[in-house]
Order: structure tokens, then sequence, then C-alpha cells
């Protein structure tokens, strides 16, 4: 307990460092790349590269965790993703830019994955969800005031957001180098040695399932994030200081709740209620934002939405790495990956199918949120059958 008091808000710290080195380039990155010469296409294929690398390899990282530690996993990635803003920063050409996100993707696949295995290992199965909940909310507020930060440091110039953020990153270097102790032991190490943690292994079972309810829950997600500044500009005529702030309290709600609630919620109802509770409030919140005319209403039925949203991958996380036997490395790198193929589908998906009709995006995050309600109950069928068998 008392290495769980030390450490979450260590890996709180993390995650808020890294995010906000992440967001921070996110608002420059187009019109960087656009200066050095991208077309829009080569903008889109810049963002879906690294995306690609995490989808890659986050299940890699996370195995590899499991055998060698957290703790040298973690730096890796950090490190990684350092090296990848400093290559961006120093960018002249458009091949120097892709090496970057390249090499970042790769690398930095590493922190999210390894931080949840991490939280894993130190908390009980009851506070599992809090722990959880603790390291999404670092992940949202990092990255509601990581992009704010960039559009301030590129007045000075379009590569200063992408140095502050290397230098962000290497802080955090130094935070996990002096202050977290590693979090598996020799024994859990020399276990997964010798186990190891086949493909099959990782994605067999009723928990499985899991991995692909997040991916539906991710698809719709990054659906809203890719088409809501089109909608809202022709629905509202909100302009992009407006939706900044819309946004950013969306982000801070959502943290809120993953923070304060989540722990709360799943040690009293099971992580299981809080993953169908999310599940409806997104639904709702998507029906709501088809209502959207004005300033208030988007700022309320996006908070709506990012509430139900944000209570369920922290309790998919916590449910998960309780379920797997494959090792925490091995589960939360998996449901990284899932996540990052539905950050690769979504905004595609989600700009398609908005040039269609502008509200179909929201009326089909409804229809996500209910295959994803469908896919836990059959996850609840399939564990109890399990568990009978096994009693048998």
């Amino acid at each position: 307990m008392s290495q769980t008091k030390k450490a979450l808000p260590i890996l709180f710290a993390i995650m808020f460092l890294v995010m906000v080195g992440f967001g921070i380039i996110i608002p420059v990155l187009p019109f960087y790349a656009e200066e050095i010469g991208a077309s829009p296409t080569e903008l889109g294929l810049l963002m879906a590269v690294y995306s690609l690398m995490q989808l890659l390899f986050a299940p890699i990282w996370g195995k590899v965790s499991d055998r060698i530690g957290r703790k040298p996993v973690i730096i890796i990635g950090i490190a990684g993703l350092s090296l990848s803003f400093f290559l961006m920063g120093a960018s002249s050409t458009l091949g120097m830019l892709f090496a970057a996100r390249f090499i970042g993707g790769i690398l930095s696949a590493a922190n999210m994955p390894t931080v949840m295995a991490y939280v894993a290992d130190i908390t009980t199965e009851e506070d599992r969800g809090k722990g959880m909940g603790v390291i999404g909310a670092a992940t949202g507020l990092g990255f509601v005031f990581g992009p704010a930060m960039g559009g301030v440091f590129s007045k000075i110039s379009l590569s200063m957001p992408f140095f502050i953020a290397g230098f962000s990153s290497l802080l955090t270097l130094l935070l996990v180098w002096f202050l977290l102790k590693e979090s598996l032991t020799e024994e859990a190490k020399q276990s997964q040695n010798k186990q190891g943690a086949s493909l099959k292994q990782a994605l067999g079972g009723s928990y499985s399932i899991l991995y692909f309810l997040q991916l539906f829950i991710s698809l719709s997600l990054s659906g809203l994030e890719a088409t809501f500044a089109y909608f809202g500009a022709q629905k509202a005529g909100l302009g992009t200081v407006e939706l900044g702030y819309i946004f950013m309290i969306m982000g801070v709600a959502s943290a809120f709740v993953q923070g304060g609630l989540v722990g709360r919620m799943t040690k009293r109802f099971g992580e299981g209620a809080v993953i169908q509770i999310g599940i409806v409030i997104s639904a709702i919140g998507f029906g709501l934002i088809l209502l959207v005319d004005d300033f208030a209403t988007a700022a309320i039925f996006l908070t709506i939405f990012g509430i139900g949203n944000g209570v369920i991958r922290p309790s998919v996380s916590a449910l998960l790495t309780k379920a797997s036997t494959a090792g925490h490395g091995s589960a939360t790198g998996f449901l990284s990956s899932f996540d990052s193929l539905g950050r690769i589908i979504g905004p595609p998906l989600g700009g398609w199918l908005f040039s269609i009709t502008i509200g179909l995006p929201y009326i089909s995050g409804i229809l996500l949120s209910g295959v994803a309600f469908v896919l836990y109950r059959l996850y609840t069928i399939q564990s109890r059958k399990a568990a009978l068998a096994f009693d048998n």
C-alpha cells in the first residue's frame, strides 16, 4: 500500500508530462509540415505513421516489460519520445520529419502499456480501477494543457514547441530515473521468462472481447474528434477559440471524473457496471451533440459525452489486468494496440460519414456504443461459462 501511495503521484506526473509534450505539437504540426512542403495527403500520412507504429509495437513493449521490468521500458519510451521531438524541431525536409515520427511512434509505444502494467503491479484488485483512473486523469489533463502551450510557443517560431516538448520529455526521463522504483519483482520476471505469452494466450479467453470493446469505443471517439470542429462551425458558428475552450472543458471534466470517481465507483459497483454506465452516457452524449446550436449546448453536451467516455478505458484496463493470464504488460500492450487501431480507422471513417451528412458520425457513434455494450454483455456470458466449466 505504501508503494502505491508513493508511486501513483510519480506515475501521474510522468503521464501528465508525456501527454503535455505530445499535445504541444498538435496545433503546430500541420503548419510546420506545410512550411517544409507537405501536401494535405502527406500530412495525413505523417499523422498515420505514428499511430501505425504504436499499433504494431505497443504489444511488443508490453511483453518486453513483463520480462525485463517496467522501469527500463518506460525509460526507453520517454527517451525515444524526447529524441523524436528534437528531430522534428531540427527537420528541414519532409523525409526527416517522417523519420522522426517513425522513431517516435516505435519507441513511445512503450509508455502507456508499461505505465498501466506498473499500476496493475502495485495495486490490489480492489484498488485497480482507482489506479487506472489516476493515469487516465493525467493523460487527459496533459492533453488539455499541451495544445494550449503549443499555441503560445508557436508564436516564437513553429519549431519552438518541438524543442519545448523535447525538454519536457527529458524532465520526465529524470523523474523516472531518480524517483521511480521497479514494480516487477525478480520472481515475477523469471516466471514471465519461463512461461512467455504467446499471441494465442494473450488474445485467448473471454477477456479478449474487451479488446474489441475498446476498439469500438476508440473508433467512435476519434471519429468525433476528427469532425466536431466542422460540425460545430456549421451548426453553431463556433470558431477555433470557442472550440479550444469546449475541448478544454470536456478534458478537465473527464480528467476529474477519472481521477476522483472511477476508483470509488469500481470499488462499490465493480468495473463491469462502470463500463456499462460509461457506454450508455457516451451514447446519450452522441445523441445530444446532434442538438448543438450554440457555445453553451456544445460545451455541456460534449462534456456529458467526455465524462461517459472517460470512465470506460480505466475500467477496461483494470478488468483486463485482473482477467488476463498473459502478464500485465502483454494485456495492456494489446489494449493500447486496439486503441491505436481505432484511432487510425476512426478519423477517415468519421470524415467520410460527415461528407454524407454532418450528423452521421454521431449517429454512428450511438451505434458503435451499442455494439460495445453488446460486446460487454457477451463477455459476461462467456466469463460465467468459463467459470462454470472450471468449477466442474
